[in-house]
């Protein structure tokens, strides 16, 4: 079997009313969808993330420039060595961000080629599945420029709650007191038993992180994620262990070389490496061994379309707890509310939560099926 071509697909689509968080305004949702054909017919599915703010058109750019020439006439199962040769290929002028983040993408649809060839899901590739289903916490609470706070976040947490979520993540970085009074009145207003999660992405230093962990110490919060920027691994040193909170981070770090110092220096509680953005399958294997190694925990950072989620739940399948025990601490699958119409259409409506679980999919592949129309309709490259 060999490949035959490699198609980088970037879709976009306006949001119907755009939406802001720490870092700026969010216009339209986009995603870069990879996809590997085959010449026995067998084509594969991948993404490679666009975070809030990135263009869809630079990893494109670089599958279809730099990846392409190295996959074609290649066995998808070399996926190892293809992984290497793209990453040494990019050494020089990538070592992280949309280099990293568009191997992600082709290696994930280099295991979907695998899992539809052999008739397998690709967690059963990779050393079976610790769990059949993954408890999912709901990812949502952007600000919009017509919204009027708290009343509105609070009224989005109950509308979480009632669909059956056990957790939540809230969006904040606006201030130190405003997003104090926002936890209040949101733990206030959902009780004590509703796990809640604050991601500031890397809106703080640690002196303005500090106060913002003492003032909700007795909150109950379950993890508070990037409070710094990711380069400041010596702030998240001095700001864990201030709570009972963990400290987590890591969806801007790059591949098992990013995660090494981080691991090593013990600054987080949880590792949020993205499948579709670390390094996909191959590499965030890697990244989970030296967690495991490190007993850190690690909880996947999702935020792409229903391929991505798709993928991510064939990875959360396979990592086990640090430590194994009677009552392990499970991983759980970032599910986000926002709005994304590539989220559910893109896989007719694949994936969904029953009883306040996410189902592992068992098909083949990363065991879901990706609706073409929805390409076409939003392809912008």
């Amino acid at each position: 079997m060999k490949i035959i071509d490699v198609i980088p697909h970037a879709i976009s689509v306006p949001l119907d009313e755009p939406f802001y968080f720490s870092q700026g305004w969010v216009k339209q949702r986009s995603s870069l969808i990879v996809e590997i054909i085959t010449d026995e017919g067998v084509t594969g599915w991948g993404e490679s993330l666009c975070h809030g703010l990135q263009p869809p058109h630079i990893a494109a750019a670089f599958i279809e420039q730099v990846f392409k020439p190295i996959l074609l006439g290649r066995s998808p199962f070399d996926v190892e060595v293809l992984w290497e040769e793209m990453y040494n290929t990019t050494r020089p002028y990538g070592q992280g961000g949309s280099a990293v983040n568009a191997i992600s993408g082709v290696d994930i649809a280099l295991w979907d080629v695998m899992g539809r060839v052999l008739n397998k899901p690709i967690h059963s590739l990779i050393g079976g599945a610790f769990r059949t289903e993954v408890t999912p916490y709901a990812t949502g609470f952007y600000r919009t420029e017509s919204g009027i706070y708290p009343e509105d976040s609070i009224k989005e947490a109950h509308r979480y709650v009632n669909a059956g979520f056990e957790a939540f993540k809230l969006k904040i970085g606006f201030g130190i007191e405003e997003d104090v009074a926002i936890i209040k009145a949101i733990r206030n207003a959902v009780g004590d038993k509703v796990k809640i999660m604050a991601d500031a992405n890397g809106a703080y230093n640690a002196a303005q992180a500090r106060r913002l962990i003492k003032a909700t110490e007795d909150l109950n919060l379950y993890f508070l994620e990037e409070l710094l920027s990711p380069e400041d691994i010596k702030g998240y040193q001095q700001i864990k262990n201030l709570s009972g909170a963990y400290i987590t981070a890591g969806e801007q770090v790059f591949g098992k070389m990013g995660f090494q110092p981080w691991l090593e220096a013990r600054a987080l509680d949880i590792i949020q490496p993205d499948l579709c953005s670390s390094g996909g399958i191959t590499e965030c294997k890697k990244i989970a061994a030296m967690a495991q190694a490190n007993q850190t925990m690690m909880i996947p950072h999702v935020w792409g379309s229903g391929i991505g989620i798709a993928a991510s739940l064939q990875f959360i399948a396979s990592i086990p707890s640090s430590p194994l025990s009677l009552n392990p601490t499970h991983p759980m699958l970032e599910f986000d509310q926002s709005s994304h119409p590539f989220r559910k259409d893109l896989i007719f409506d694949g994936i969904s939560m029953v009883n306040g679980k996410v189902q592992i999919p068992t098909k083949p592949g990363i065991g879901i099926d990706v609706n073409r129309s929805i390409i076409d309709e939003y392809k912008v490259n």
